[in-house]
């Protein structure tokens, strides 16, 4: 019981680093899975199983979709940096 009070601060610090890391790993499957999506849409096109304005829709949507990520990434960064 007094080691588990002892030990609070650190088990909470590690819980933090967990969900931290966890959030990482997700968002970066998240940028991978739109990379590998785009990647695919252009091999579809440029073997004729997509259409051109298909082809341009999807890639548009993809794109933002990569770029609201990176905008996430650098308001975070900006936040942290002011923070400190």
């Amino acid at each position: 019981m007094v080691l588990r009070i002892l030990f609070a601060p650190i088990t909470g610090l590690t819980w933090i680093a967990e969900q931290l890391q966890e959030r990482v790993d997700a968002e970066m499957n998240v940028k991978e899975n739109l990379q590998k999506e785009l990647l695919a849409l252009q091999l579809a096109f440029d073997m004729g199983d997509v259409e051109e304005e298909e082809f341009e829709t999807r890639e548009e949507e993809l794109l933002l979709a990569l770029q609201a990520i990176d905008d996430q990434e650098r308001a975070e960064r900006a936040a942290e940096a002011e923070a400190e």
